[in-house]
């Protein structure tokens, strides 16, 4: 009995390995018959495992998806791969996603061989996951755009604009970026006939997914640092272009590159382009950041700006016009 339990737990190591197994390559790997391979597959099969079988002389086994989870084998690197990920997802913007992180983390603590626990108990004092302040994303609407991406099929779906109002949008889904502080969709959207970079947390229903689509060429080789670029526009009310006065080297190591997009401009200075829902962010991180700089844009951020600093200097009991500096 233990000997079939070792080697049904070798077969199913075997087939999570590799995408597919010819019957011979199994036997001989495992220094069975081949109708002992078939034996153990039909074990495996009543245990839950969905083990797809094609004939032929190409034909072989494959690992499938099914209706429910069944136990999975990891390595010692994936088990802490994996402990180590769903220790920080507890304190990511997925809506729900944490408690079930924080029971799923536990159930695997609790299986982790005595070998791995100091090494995990090490990593996970040493690192600490800030919590998220952004928006909450639907898991399940993550999982239905994934599976649109995947079979290449469009979606359509409500989203909601800066001023609150939402229209409905036809798209095809190419890729969903998670930049630590937001998700994004890229994809092409259908009604302007352009790619669009959609927040995920403003997609106001779940998407249905609809007929198939031909892919067409991607706007960029990275779509992580496309969608870097696009974030400092079109998904946020403002676009605030500042001008700050100190080189690029400087300014990086203060500003991250999943707030702002960043351009030398002159070699002392550096060009900032983010964008913000509310004039009072920006306000708040470019004054603590040390810096001098100017507004270049938007006109309204020049008078939040103006109005700001005339208040501050009110309650510092500093006189209208005094200590001001001409530029």
């Amino acid at each position: 009995m233990i000997q079939s339990s070792a080697r049904l737990l070798q077969l199913l190591s075997l087939l999570q390995l590799r995408r597919e197994w010819t019957g011979p390559a199994l036997a001989e790997r495992m220094g069975v018959t081949e109708r002992t391979v078939r034996r153990d597959i039909g074990k495996l099969r009543t245990l839950g495992y969905p083990i797809h079988a094609s004939p032929g002389i190409a034909g072989g086994y494959q690992l499938g998806a099914g209706a429910q989870l069944p136990p999975l084998l990891l390595d010692d690197n994936e088990a802490l791969a994996v402990a180590l990920g769903l220790n920080s997802v507890a304190a990511g913007p997925v809506a729900g996603i944490g408690e079930a992180s924080v029971r799923a983390l536990a159930k695997l603590e609790q299986v982790l061989p005595a070998r791995l626990r100091p090494r995990f108990a090490t990593l996970k004092a040493a690192v600490t996951t800030l919590p998220s302040n952004a928006a909450s994303v639907d898991p399940h609407q993550l999982t239905v755009v994934s599976a649109a991406i995947a079979d290449r099929r469009l979606i359509r779906f409500d989203y909601a604009k800066p001023d609150g109002t939402t229209d409905r949008r036809t798209a095809e889904p190419y890729r969903l970026v998670d930049t630590g502080r937001r998700w994004y969709l890229v994809a092409w959207d259908l009604e302007r006939g352009d790619w669009r970079t959609f927040r995920a947390d403003r997609i106001a229903s779940l998407p249905s997914a609809t007929k198939k689509f031909v892919p067409r060429p991607l706007p960029a080789e990275d779509l992580a640092a496309y969608v870097q670029r696009s974030v400092t526009r079109s998904p946020y009310r403002y676009d605030v272009v500042v001008r700050l006065f100190a080189p690029i080297g400087e300014v990086a190591a203060l500003v991250g590159p999943q707030l702002a997009t960043l351009s030398d401009d002159g070699g002392s200075a550096t060009l900032l382009h983010a964008g913000w829902d509310s004039l009072a962010q920006p306000a708040a991180h470019l004054a603590s950041l040390g810096m001098e700089f100017e507004i270049i844009s938007p006109p309204e951020f020049k008078e939040y700006a103006a109005t700001l600093a005339e208040r501050l200097a009110r309650s510092a009991g500093v006189p209208a016009g005094a200590g001001a500096t001409p530029q």
